[in-house]
């Protein structure tokens, strides 16, 4: 089996930060030094779940590169390759499930609970089009009709989606209702 790894450290630890945090300026360059820890606490986050997912293309006999990187504040790996479909499942419900175990192995290796966003096959990218698609035509009928427009039960990553692009055109707004697995979005008209 052939797998690489490309690593991306958006962190850029400073070691020459030292200052005395009872100053004004001691206090930013402390708060600068925290934001630093933190980015690469999620990067640290990114390599546990890129080895987690390594040894799982390992066992299921899977070809695939990993890409780690920290991106909007949030860890990331993707996969890409072939014959990796499977890994994604129907309506990407088995890629929701092994984030939610690589979610986990961050857990247990690092005690504090993970954002971390698993792509397998660019799945995610592909889905955010259609899902922006989805949500413009959505906002279309509500500007033409006035009526609100409930869609289809989504996962909380394609909600998110969704909220996001209806969230930036001006005169409509969205909500989620109901309970997982049924929660979908109802887009209406501005208050």
């Amino acid at each position: 089996m052939k797998t690489e790894m490309n690593v991306t450290d958006t962190s850029t630890p400073d070691s020459s930060v030292s200052a005395d945090p009872s100053s004004a300026e001691g206090a930013e360059e402390t708060k600068k030094s925290e934001n630093v820890a933190s980015d690469g606490d999620l990067f640290r986050q990114s390599e546990i779940a890129a080895d987690y997912v390594e040894g799982l293309l390992d066992i299921l006999d899977y070809d695939g590169d990993i890409d780690e990187l920290v991106s909007a504040g949030r860890p990331m790996v993707e996969v890409v390759g072939g014959r990796l479909q499977p890994l994604v499942g129907q309506r990407g419900a088995t890629l929701e499930a092994l984030q939610e175990l690589t979610r986990l192995a961050i857990f247990r290796a690092t005690g504090s609970p993970s954002r971390l966003l698993l792509d397998i096959g660019g799945y995610r990218a592909s889905r955010r089009k259609e899902l922006a698609a989805v949500a413009r035509n959505a906002v279309e009928k509500v500007k033409e009709h006035g009526d609100a427009v409930r869609l289809e039960p989504m996962s909380a990553f394609e909600r998110k989606c969704v909220h996001d692009v209806v969230n930036a055109i001006p005169g409509v707004q969205s909500e989620s209702e109901g309970v997982e697995p049924n929660r979908r979005i109802v887009v209406q008209p501005a208050d």
